[in-house]
């Protein structure tokens, strides 16, 4: 398998609604198994295919929880709904949140509590996965980016204002951004 590069803010993949998968073969397979090495290797708990250049409705995530469940899995055209999200301030401590195509960066955000999750696996198989807290934070993360809504898109006033000044100061959001875990450090 291998690692991919990941695209970065202002690649115009991550800022389109991705397409249906249509078919489950051995392309699709190994396309999966290099995002898991990609995700590992990032090291994040959650990667969409737009973020490798892939305009497709796919993501991989890979998330121990801290009773150390590890919740890991593909969700092909997946179906996302969501509790209505609370009203207020995001925490920064608890809410913090960050984006593999945004890297090193994070700011809070608000997210529902809830998400149930249809998609389906790797064999073809529908499933359907009832999440809360930081799994249905990953969920819906991972599901944005099909739609080509990056966290930063959804920030608040001063969390958004500071996310645009970070994009420019590292000169992203333009096409043709990327970095390769394992070679690139851009999320330290």
């Amino acid at each position: 398998m291998a690692v991919l590069p990941i695209r970065i803010t202002g690649d115009p993949v991550l800022h389109e609604r991705a397409q249906e998968v249509e078919e489950i073969d051995e392309g699709l397979s190994a396309l999966v198994h290099d995002m898991e090495d990609t995700m590992s290797a990032a090291p994040g708990v959650g990667l969409a295919a737009p973020q490798v250049g892939i305009p497709l409705r796919l993501f991989v995530y890979n998330w121990r929880d801290e009773d150390g469940v590890l919740h890991a899995g593909t969700a092909i055209n997946p179906q996302l709904l969501i509790s209505p999200p609370p009203v207020g301030i995001a925490d920064p401590d608890e809410d913090s949140e960050g984006c593999l195509s945004i890297p090193g960066e994070r700011f809070p955000l608000l997210r529902s509590h809830t998400a149930l999750l249809r998609a389906v696996d790797l064999d073809g198989k529908p499933y359907e996965i009832l999440a809360t807290g930081w799994l249905a934070r990953i969920f819906q993360h991972e599901f944005d980016h099909l739609d080509g809504v990056l966290y930063a898109d959804r920030l608040a006033d001063a969390h958004g204002r500071a996310a645009a000044r970070a994009v420019r100061r590292n000169k992203w959001g333009v096409p043709g951004k990327s970095w390769l875990p394992g070679r690139d450090h851009l999320e330290d």
